[in-house]
């Protein structure tokens, strides 16, 4: 566990995996998105059931040198400020081309109007911050990560 993390993340991680009579493991913690509003506003559609995927983009997993997401994962998600919420399990890992995201994947997003117009534009948006400071420009053909969770715990329930 990340020493910069919350207590939240600690507790989350100690009473889900109490819960489950399994021994504990502290999980990775980390918000959506690249900014407060956006952050916590997906975390809020998580928490309703509405939004059950994310996609960054690979460049940045490979910029970063972060291990890529694999099914059976279990992440606690935080809001902004680094509070935990929710536990989530991966339950897909896709690696499709930018222009290759479909109107089903982005209603799984669940952002905004859940068209794939929306998912589009915000994202190409996102890309571009999000590779600012790599080696990286996003295409129109960069490989994406399509990862499909499911919320396993909440706090207060689930």
């Amino acid at each position: 566990m990340d020493r910069h993390s919350h207590s939240s993340v600690k507790t989350i991680c100690e009473d889900y995996f109490n819960r489950i009579d399994q021994p504990v493991q502290y999980l990775e913690s980390w918000h959506f998105c690249d900014n407060e509003k956006d952050a916590n506003e997906c975390l809020s559609l998580v928490l309703a059931g509405i939004k059950k995927a994310t996609s960054p983009p690979l460049w940045w997993y490979q910029a970063n040198k972060f291990e890529l997401p694999k099914v059976g994962d279990l992440n606690a998600v935080t809001d902004w400020g680094g509070i935990a919420s929710c536990i989530i399990k991966t339950v897909s890992v896709d690696i499709v081309p930018f222009d290759e995201v479909d109107a089903t994947y982005a209603f799984l997003e669940g952002e905004g109007d859940k068209s794939l117009d929306y998912w589009r534009r915000v994202h190409w948006d996102y890309y571009h911050r999000e590779l600012a400071d790599t080696d990286f420009s996003p295409t129109k053909s960069m490989p994406i990560i399509c990862e499909e969770f499911k919320v396993v715990y909440q706090l207060g329930g689930l």
